[in-house]
């Protein structure tokens, strides 16, 4: 009897092990990807409902690479890291800059792409140099919880500016174009997108911040070194076989990586 019982454990045991390495097989053969959804042209909402943009092109090479099938949702940026860490998804590509504090955080692949921060004012402005004097007294809008929300307050704001923060970058340049802000802080390449798209010749480029360059990378818990590796990987093999230069040319004619 208690032979038949070890058995039966033993029998059991074993299954529980299978059943834990199959569910282990499937998490790695799907991965939920989160982006925000409202930073054109790198990640935004179709009218009819569709996710599409450089990040979102890039992701889905990058699981092509991987062999691995991929949900893509969209999260709210300020709830982005919180959301990662809860385990909602599996990794961020949302155009995250790298930066020092969020790598307390999470953990970052290398990057994806690298921009500086650049800005935009009305056409009719004095501002003519995106040094901290010349917007002295100005109102100076930039998404929240980004590089270009820390450098508006901490350099702008400490000048004489008045540092405005928004939800989505979306919300920034349509005050911008009412007249609400005098300029707008911002990562160059959406700016660029931007007053080619949908400024209707509200305003004009003053310029690159000088020593803002960011590098952008695929954020993962911290715990998730071998899926971080995997990305890594993936990143690599995209750039060397032209993947990634065929996805940059649809929104950019110079490079960005």
């Amino acid at each position: 009897m208690q032979i038949s019982r070890w058995i039966a454990s033993a029998a059991t045991a074993a299954m529980l092990v299978i059943s834990a390495g199959s569910l282990s097989a499937q998490a790695q053969e799907k991965l939920k990807i989160a982006t925000e959804g409202a930073y054109p042209p790198f990640n935004t909402i179709t009218a009819d409902g569709k996710l599409v943009g450089f990040d979102i092109d890039i992701a889905e090479a990058l699981c092509a690479q991987m062999k691995v099938e991929c949900e893509l949702v969209t999260q709210d940026w300020d709830g982005m890291i919180p959301a990662l860490q809860a385990r909602k998804f599996d990794a961020i590509v949302a155009s995250m800059s790298i930066t020092e504090e969020r790598k307390k955080q999470v953990s970052f692949t290398n990057k994806y792409y690298t921009t500086p921060l650049s800005l935009v004012a009305l056409k009719d402005s004095d501002i003519a140099s995106t040094e901290p004097a010349a917007v002295a007294g100005k109102t100076v809008g930039a998404q929240a919880s980004t590089t270009q929300a820390d450098y508006a307050q901490d350099v702008y704001g400490k000048a004489g500016a008045e540092a405005k923060l928004y939800p989505t970058q979306e919300e920034a340049v349509a005050d911008l174009m009412n007249g609400r802000l005098d300029a707008v802080l911002s990562d160059k390449f959406v700016l660029t997108d931007w007053m080619k798209k949908s400024s209707d010749g509200c305003c004009k480029m003053v310029g690159d911040v000088k020593g803002t360059e960011t590098e952008a990378g695929i954020a993962v818990r911290q715990e998730d070194n071998a899926l971080r590796e995997k990305l890594n990987a993936a990143i690599d093999a995209i750039v060397a076989d032209g993947t990634y230069k065929k996805i940059q040319a649809k929104y950019f004619d110079f490079d960005i990586y």
